[in-house]
């Protein structure tokens, strides 16, 4: 899924009516996931320059951004970190960790062929989903519209637990980023 999506969820399922620190605290863990990805991709790409082509189909795949993507895309580490925050009963680690799982959840069965290790450090093994939240060639023309329809409805449970000004901004504004995106998807990004 698009990470906007992603933190609309995470903060609709994990964070909704709750007190502001649970829910930036499922709006981070709803991101941390991606976070690793948005940091190498953007350091490559803007303060190194490398070309695009380059970060996404040599970098991505190499052992290096693998490993790092492995440790934050596991289950093993989310759910044992959400855990030990049921154990703690400390709401806002439940809110974060609870995203962070479902993310991963949403992510598991939505890439083909750029999916992560989700069971490391037990085992490499990368499931290829025969969906694709953005490749048009498995499936992204109907999993796309489905994801943003979600996102929307996310957008409006997080509405109705009215949230105060900045947060529906925020809200507004993930959510006008999720179709932006999805429509770059599917119009734009891979011919097919």
């Amino acid at each position: 899924m698009n990470t906007p999506a992603h933190l609309l969820l995470g903060a609709a399922v994990m964070g909704r009516g709750k007190e502001w620190p649970v829910l930036a605290a499922a709006f981070l863990g709803a991101l941390l996931p991606d976070l690793s990805l948005y940091l190498l991709a953007g350091t490559a790409l803007f303060v190194l320059s490398i070309p695009p082509r380059v970060v996404f189909d040599e970098l991505y795949f190499s052992e290096t951004w693998q490993t790092i993507f492995a440790i934050d895309n596991s289950f093993l580490v989310w759910g044992g970190l959400f855990a030990i925050a049921l154990w703690r009963r400390q709401a806002w680690a439940i809110a974060l960790t609870g995203a962070a799982l479902l993310h991963l959840t949403l992510d598991f069965p939505l890439h083909h062929d750029d999916g992560r290790p989700h069971f490391w450090p037990l085992s490499w093994w990368v499931f290829e989903s025969p969906l694709s939240y953005w490749d048009r060639r498995q499936g992204a023309m109907w999993v796309a519209p489905i994801e943003a329809a979600i996102a929307s409805a996310a957008a409006v449970v997080l509405w109705k637990a009215r949230p105060g000004w900045s947060v529906s901004m925020a809200v507004l504004a993930l959510l006008l980023a999720e179709i932006w995106v999805v429509r770059q998807w599917l119009f734009f990004f891979i011919d097919g």
